[in-house]
């Protein structure tokens, strides 16, 4: 194993900690390497703001989930339609 200390990632690194940020995931060390990667990779920054957004809008939106209930209920009538149909 290496005793040098590596600050930077790859791009697919970098998006992968940029969404583990997004869930509250990603440790320090990775912020601190994600935000070096960031200072000079202009796509993974526009990743970024893009993954940035997209969490805001899903939390500020009003959507409503299906209880389960509901859905097992839909699945069984769309199972029993396929049969119908499959017959």
């Amino acid at each position: 194993m290496s005793s040098k200390l590596k600050i930077t990632i790859p791009c697919d690194e970098a998006n992968h900690v940029c969404d583990k940020t997004q869930y509250k995931e990603a440790t320090l060390w990775e912020k601190i390497k994600l935000n070096i990667h960031l200072l000079y990779c202009r796509a993974c920054r526009e990743y970024t703001t893009n993954n940035a957004k997209l969490t805001k809008k899903i939390k500020e939106s009003k959507v409503d989930c299906l209880d389960k209930k509901c859905k097992e209920s839909m699945k069984k009538e769309l199972d029993q339609a396929i049969n119908e149909q499959s017959a």
